[in-house]
């Protein structure tokens, strides 16, 4: 009941801020962006948070191996952001999809596997290689993450009937 509500409840505000939008962008895809945007939001605030004030941009030592502030901050952020990412892509975004949410958790789990080597080859090419400051080249990695996550989910995560329709 209360998932039921708070759903509505989102959905709502959502709807109110597609209506100038509405010419552009298809409804799916505007959703995307809002519940992408805030999540995208979110993980780097997290990350930004956990890697200045909570690591204190220390390496973290666990005895047998470190690692290094910048990637353990991505370790530490990742379960929080992977679970608003799977609820707001289900209950908000790709609400047509037709596959069990089984599947779909499955299936964005791989799509969560790519995103994470992606943030990890990333991260480490732009900070160790390429000398950006971490909490800009988390915002680059999101970027390229973004694009990738986006057709994956749409294309076989939460594929819809429509999908198979314009195949």
């Amino acid at each position: 009941m209360i998932k039921f509500q708070i759903n509505r409840f989102i959905l709502s505000i959502i709807n109110l801020l597609y209506v100038p939008f509405k010419k552009f962008i298809p409804p799916e895809t505007f959703r995307y962006a809002v519940t992408g945007g805030f999540n995208l939001i979110l993980d780097i605030f997290l990350y930004f948070i956990f890697y200045n004030f909570i690591l204190q941009k220390q390496i973290v030592d666990f005895g047998i191996f470190a690692i290094s502030p910048h990637i353990a901050a991505f370790v530490f952020v990742f379960p929080i952001t992977f679970t608003t990412g799977f609820l707001f892509a289900k209950y908000i975004t790709f609400t047509d999809s037709y596959l069990r949410g089984k599947v779909q958790l499955f299936r964005y789990a791989l799509s969560v596997g790519g995103s994470i080597l992606l943030n990890y080859v990333s991260i480490k090419l732009f900070v160790e290689y390429l000398f950006i400051w971490p909490t800009i080249a988390k915002i680059f990695t999101t970027v390229i993450v973004v694009i990738y996550s986006y057709l994956v989910q749409r294309y076989y995560t939460f594929k819809t009937a429509d999908l198979l329709k314009k195949k």
